[in-house]
């Protein structure tokens, strides 16, 4: 099979797309012919050495993918050779055959495609388990969304005023700002040039925000922790501006408030029936066009080193995809 190699922890340009042999088939995993497969943001930290887990090297990297069921290890019996399906890879997702517990693959509905599903699982996943399951949040709620024109910051935009919240976007650049609007934002921020804290204050006269979702991190996580309302949640979901925050906790002692850690995929093998309600749910919220992948590029596999240095360098608005099946 061809896939991107990632031999030792170094700077991206040090992946290759290689002949490799195919991973084997096991008990309880299903063989997927890969179509599709999503490029984020830990892909580029895990291919460097610097995300919060490191795979054993050599590696193929790859969190998530869509594609066809080629065929089912021992003790499967949910899914068969060629189903449509979306999958939660880890590693593996950025070559044409991949290996996946069966907990962990989702079928598709006929009208969703590779792309498209392909750009799903973890932002979606990933922020639909971050407002509901964590959050609590609630219709009427006041939610900020840091980074709202990112693959899961768009994502908590959409699922947010889908739940019925107000959604204040915050994001560096006009052009992104409007997307956010296109999917649900009622007011947004310009942290590029305006001061986010003054800002929610005058957004929302003062009484602050009941929840926000933070995939940025840095001087924005304790700016916005600041303009917490009573009883607010923070929700950390990554750190995309490079800095992890040190919170101080007096800030959310202050105001009865909450810093919720969310790893969407940690959380799916801990539970995974669980979380294969929440796929459900957003399946047939995909289906039923209530949301909505923004897709902003589709690559090559053999331009996989592009794909991630834009994801990586936040030019993306929305999802990166590889394309695997030129």
């Amino acid at each position: 099979m061809r896939a991107v190699f990632c031999e030792a922890f170094a700077p991206l340009d040090a992946l290759t797309v290689q002949y490799v042999p195919p991973p084997a088939l096991l008990p309880g995993s299903v063989s997927i012919d890969v179509h599709a497969a999503g490029v984020n943001f830990p892909d580029g930290l895990m291919v460097q050495g610097k995300y919060q887990t490191k795979p054993p090297l050599p590696f193929v990297p790859g969190a998530e993918l869509a594609g066809i069921v080629a065929a089912v290890g021992e003790g499967v019996t949910t899914l068969a050779p060629g189903d449509r399906v979306a999958a939660f890879s880890g590693t593996g997702g950025f070559a044409t055959q991949a290996v996946v517990p069966a907990t962990q693959v989702f079928r598709l509905p006929e009208g969703v495609d590779f792309i498209t599903a392909a750009g799903l699982l973890i932002t979606y996943g990933t922020s639909y388990h971050a407002l509901n399951d964590r959050a609590r949040l609630r219709e009427g709620e006041t939610l900020l969304v840091l980074g709202a024109a990112g693959g899961v910051g768009l994502a908590a935009v959409e699922l947010g005023a889908l739940m019925g919240a107000r959604v204040i976007a915050a994001a560096s650049s006009d052009a992104k700002l409007a997307l956010a609007r296109e999917r649900g934002a009622s007011a947004t921020i310009r942290y590029s040039d305006e001061d986010l804290r003054d800002r929610i204050k005058t957004l929302t006269d003062g009484r602050g925000i009941d929840v926000v979702y933070d995939p940025v991190g840095g001087a924005a996580s304790i700016a916005a922790i600041k303009a917490l309302a009573w009883g607010g949640r923070h929700l950390v979901v990554g750190f995309a501006g490079g800095e992890i925050p040190k919170i101080p906790a007096n800030l959310l002692l202050l105001k009865s408030a909450a810093s919720l850690g969310v790893l969407w995929g940690n959380a799916l093998r801990a539970d995974p029936e669980h979380h294969a309600a929440n796929i459900q749910d957003l399946l047939g919220h995909l289906e039923a066009g209530r949301i909505r992948p923004e897709i902003d590029r589709v690559f090559p596999l053999d331009q996989a080193v592009a794909a991630l240095e834009h994801v990586m360098e936040r030019r993306a608005r929305g999802k990166v995809i590889l394309s695997l099946r030129d």
